[in-house]
């Protein structure tokens, strides 16, 4: 059973509704330990201070802000409960807007939202107006020592929070050297990728379908080597840039169409 990882209001005009705040989302990716080379042991990590020479139990253990290089003011859980913003309580909605006005690029980590005792009737109204309006929902909200900016909207039988970036936290595309190098493009080319496109589109996206295979081969690869399989390395191919776009999209094509009369 999921354990709620906050407890907060959505306020909505003079409309308060309690909400529980659940990880809608979890990595499933390998994960390897570190180990120490000689005798395959676990390594450890220590909390130690370099100018004590020393490894600082937690009790020990406070924060500090870094204002200048090698610089800290401590700051206390104490004086941190002193700053006094409404959204620490709550997630403060500030207006709605169209999905699509939000670049996917600015979405990051989702949560549930579900109605907290006696907010049943409160909670199922705001997810049925955004749902007759086709809105969303953008809210702010205090959560581990940040103010998020949020997304709130319907997802199947409730709400989903998405944690939006700020925008002073997205980088700047236009920055990036290699970018001004791109060439113009021929017409036969774009003609060719867009039939490629045209060729590969289908009716509708089923992630369900998709397996993390790199996992799956990982795990393959521990079965093999405990039951004392021999591995072999092999050198990966190198992949070379596309010199003959034409012809490389002609062949693209000719291969999909095979597939597909097959």
């Amino acid at each position: 059973m999921p354990r709620a990882i906050l407890k907060t209001n959505i306020s909505f005009g003079l409309v308060n509704i309690p909400v529980k705040v659940y990880t809608a989302t979890e990595e499933r990716a390998i994960a390897f330990k570190l180990l120490c080379g000689k005798c395959k042991t676990p390594l450890k990590y220590k909390r130690w201070c370099e100018k004590c020479k020393r490894e600082v139990p937690w009790e020990e253990v406070i924060r500090g802000y870094e204002i200048a290089k090698n610089k800290y003011i401590p700051i206390s859980e104490e004086e941190l409960a002193t700053i006094k913003l409404e959204t620490t309580h709550r997630i403060e909605i500030i207006k709605f807007v169209d999905l699509t006005d939000i670049d996917p690029i600015y979405m990051a980590k989702s949560y549930y939202l579900v109605p907290d005792k006696g907010a049943e009737r409160a909670y199922s109204l705001f997810k049925e107006v955004l749902q007759l309006t086709g809105k969303v929902a953008i809210g702010r909200v205090v959560m581990r020592d940040k103010e998020h900016l949020v997304l709130i909207r319907p997802y199947k039988k409730g709400l989903v929070m998405t944690d939006l970036h700020y925008a002073s936290e997205v980088r700047d595309i236009n920055s990036l050297e290699e970018l001004k190098k791109l060439v113009h493009l021929k017409e036969a080319e774009i003609k060719l990728a867009q039939a490629l496109v045209a060729k590969l589109s289908g009716k509708s996206l089923k992630l369900e379908e998709f397996k993390d295979r790199y996992k799956e081969a990982v795990e393959k690869l521990v079965e093999e080597k405990a039951a004392g399989m021999e591995i072999k390395a092999e050198k990966p191919e190198k992949i070379k840039p596309t010199q003959d776009l034409l012809q490389a999209l002609k062949a693209s094509i000719e291969i999909k169409g095979k597939k597909k009369k097959k």
